[in-house]
């Protein structure tokens, strides 16, 4: 793994989060408070909630599939980076989860309402640019990009 690079040129503002594994009791909290903090910076509501979105999903698929992670979004002038990065256990098929309705969720997850395979394909319809890395026994990293302030 190593294809995707932080661009940290520019960065007005950096946020970073530490999401658990198996932690659904703060599910949702790290999202929550990039929301917050965007709509303080007055940032236009569809960025806000596509943004919002993208977080949500990552942060959802860190609690449920990884063995925790982080979230790490640098605010620009004219785009939002996000940069979530996982410590294993790698996803085997990238194509295949990127599949809607493809789920590798536990029963547990599913018995709370999720893991329904929506997750990775969200993140990607949500952002401008979207790349995702994995590597089984490593990790996964994504990259997402949401412009704004394009004139």
């Amino acid at each position: 793994m190593g294809s995707i690079i932080k661009n940290e040129e520019n960065v007005a503002m950096r946020l970073n989060y530490t999401v658990d594994n198996d932690d659904f009791t703060r599910a949702g909290e790290a999202s929550s408070k990039i929301k917050q903090m965007l709509k303080q910076l007055a940032i236009d509501a569809n960025i806000v909630r596509r943004v919002a979105i993208a977080t949500y999903e990552a942060e959802i698929n860190l609690v449920i599939h990884s063995n925790g992670g982080t979230i790490e979004v640098f605010i620009k002038q004219d785009c939002i980076e996000l940069y979530v990065e996982d410590n294993g256990p790698g996803i085997k098929d990238v194509s295949l989860a990127m599949t809607k309705g493809f789920s590798t969720a536990t029963a547990v997850a599913r018995e709370m309402g999720f893991g329904a395979g929506m997750g990775l394909p969200n993140m990607e319809k949500v952002s401008d640019t979207f790349e995702i890395e994995s590597e089984v026994g490593v990790g996964t990293r994504i990259k997402m990009v949401v412009f704004y302030n394009t004139k």
